[in-house]
């Protein structure tokens, strides 16, 4: 279905139509599955890249926290604190366009020091990176890496000017030579509209990325677009059963937004073909407690169950 899918089969379904065959493809491709990773901000602010939407770019009026890469001992506590809440993957989150050698370095060893004490699968998102760097990454225990396309490859040059869209995918592309997983998504209520979103998928498709995280502006204070209107939630839902039929091998996995903007409806994201989430917090914004994500995934499992009946 995903290799022939077009937009205007997609645009003439109804809201309700679209999540069923979403949710019918997850279970039949995906079945019960359903992951939790978390991550931890290792390396924040100052970053001279200029992305739109975040508060730690170059265009963004002071109010990401700013220190340099974190104690190894308290990046390896956090990995610890994301296995006992239930996560299976742990990410290394480091902010720059892309890490310099010595950070390389510091980031190897804090994976292969977590891979010797925790039982958790270690991602990491740097930026990016060049298949010798990755390579290095995944000798020390790296299974997956992060790095977002963020939007369509027609509407990036409006999120982002300082780097280029063939970047992110060549660096996609270095990761997958590396021998490494990949995840790859991106962010939605830019101002871009539904065959943006569309299109944003279809390339990830072609990527053929092992995991996609959607996740949904929440607007920043002292960034470009501190103004710009919350999606809706049927547009939220309508872009994630997209996804879904587009990626059905992939996981879906809902990240940044999620509390704040689909609140007491973040179910419904699950019932229409998503079956991963990021839990704890995010880079510059908190999550909520991890027992209520859980309680929440406990009853996802049960709706997915009634659903196959």
């Amino acid at each position: 279905m995903s290799e022939t899918l077009d937009y205007r089969q997609i645009e003439g379904l109804s809201l309700f139509e679209l999540m069923e065959k979403a949710l019918d493809v997850k279970l039949a491709e995906r079945g019960a599955r359903f992951g939790l990773c978390t991550i931890t901000n290792a390396k924040s602010g100052g970053c001279t890249e200029d992305c739109a939407f975040c508060a730690q770019s170059s265009r963004a009026r002071g109010s990401a926290p700013l220190y340099g890469f974190k104690d190894m001992d308290t990046i390896v506590r956090e990995a610890e604190e994301a296995a006992r809440s239930g996560a299976e993957r742990f990410s290394i989150v480091t902010s720059g366009k892309g890490p310099p050698p010595a950070l390389i370095d510091k980031v190897a060893q804090c994976i292969s020091r977590i891979k010797g004490e925790v039982d958790i699968s270690v991602c990491a998102s740097l930026g990016i990176m060049d298949e010798a760097g990755l390579k290095t990454l995944k000798d020390a225990g790296l299974s997956r890496y992060h790095h977002n396309l963020e939007a369509s490859k027609g509407f990036f040059p409006r999120v982002c000017t300082t780097h280029t869209y063939e970047e992110r995918v060549e660096t996609i592309e270095n990761a997958r030579r590396a021998g490494l997983e990949v995840c790859a998504g991106g962010i939605i209520g830019l101002g871009e509209g539904e065959q943006d979103r569309f299109n944003l998928a279809r390339e990830l498709a072609g990527l053929q990325v092992d995991s996609c995280p959607i996740n949904i502006l929440v607007p920043i204070s002292g960034t470009p677009l501190e103004a710009m209107e919350t999606l809706s939630l049927v547009s939220i839902l309508r872009t994630v059963a997209m996804f879904r039929l587009l990626l059905p091998w992939a996981a879906i996995r809902i990240a940044g937004g999620r509390e704040r903007v689909l609140a007491d409806a973040q179910i419904m994201a699950f019932m229409a073909g998503a079956d991963s989430m990021l839990i704890g917090g995010y880079l510059t914004t908190r999550g909520r407690q991890v027992e209520m994500d859980l309680d929440m995934v406990s009853k996802v499992k049960e709706l997915w169950k009634a659903h196959r009946r």
